[in-house]
């Protein structure tokens, strides 16, 4: 047994394709099939089941894959132990967000990151939050911002910045004339559009929703805020939108009128998180306080 038969097993675990999983191994279709094969020979017990549209994997697949994750996460520990040895502020650095944060961050901070950190990789990964957070554990990514609260006694937090909301409207919307302030209350009997289960916007903006009294619109989902945006811009509802989406560079079509809510606006905390166990820490919050510092009005430091 060895850790790139133990890479080709997480592999087709994570793509369920034979032919996916060989590309994100950068192997052929072929070597990843024959590998598994002996793998399987040399623990004697079946880890696939052969013969179905749909790539499973066994009970004893499973829980091989389990212990796998975890022993490639340690022996990239080990590789990380070395390279930061070598130079800690060197290397190759995983980072995950998630989709409706990332896109709109990454332009303010990473020519920061690269005039600071000019011998670091980095390399980006965009996922949803529960995602990142499985990432994190089995060692696919060094860190991930996510939003708070985290309880995950296995994670360090370093909250970074607080992101108000606004809101969203049709240019022919009641809300689009008044040029104040809104007060959170105004949302009351509104029906929001929202994005669709298992973005983390969406538990904010359900939050949200209870508190003012608004609702969620039937029948429609999105699956990005760019649709969320044109749906507004197409006079189907209004939403919540973070302002880092809604600032330069982003552009905002025509048609979507934004407006600042007054007081405690509603808002998301973001953090960056990472293992405790991580030998990368100093580098990690080297990276965290370049992540923090965002030009002034667009977040609140925390």
């Amino acid at each position: 047994m060895n850790l790139r038969d133990l890479e080709y097993l997480v592999a087709l675990a994570d793509h369920r394709h034979f032919g996916r999983a060989a590309a994100a191994a950068y192997v052929s279709q072929p070597t990843l099939s024959t590998q598994l094969k002996k793998l399987e020979s040399e623990l004697g017990v079946d880890l696939v089941e052969r013969g179905t549209r749909q790539v499973l994997l066994t009970a004893a697949g499973e829980r091989v894959v389990e212990r796998a994750r975890s022993i490639l996460g340690q022996a990239q520990d080990i590789r990380d132990i070395a390279r930061s040895a070598r130079d800690p502020r060197a290397g190759r650095l995983r980072l995950g967000f998630f989709p409706t944060l990332g896109p709109y961050l990454l332009p303010h901070v990473v020519p920061a990151l690269r005039e600071r950190l000019p011998d670091v990789e980095l390399l980006l990964t965009e996922a949803k939050t529960g995602e990142l957070r499985e990432q994190l554990h089995a060692g696919g990514l060094d860190a991930a911002l996510i939003a708070l609260p985290v309880i995950d006694e296995a994670l360090h937090v370093r909250p970074l910045f607080r992101e108000d909301f606004l809101l969203a409207v049709p240019r022919d919307h009641e809300l689009a004339a008044d040029d104040g302030r809104l007060a959170a209350g105004r949302l009351a009997g509104e029906d929001l559009l929202l994005l669709a289960e298992g973005h983390c916007l969406r538990d904010q903006a359900l939050d949200i929703c209870q508190t003012a009294g608004a609702r969620e619109q039937s029948g429609f989902q999105a699956t990005s805020l760019e649709t969320l945006r044109h749906m507004v811009a197409a006079g189907v509802g209004t939403t919540l939108l973070p302002r880092l989406a809604v600032s330069p560079p982003s552009r905002n079509p025509d048609g979507v009128v934004l407006r600042e809510f007054g007081g405690e606006a509603p808002h998301r905390d973001i953090a960056m998180v990472w293992r405790r166990s991580s030998v990368q820490a100093p580098l990690l919050d080297e990276v965290a306080e370049v992540l923090g510092a965002l030009p002034a009005g667009l977040v609140t430091p925390l």
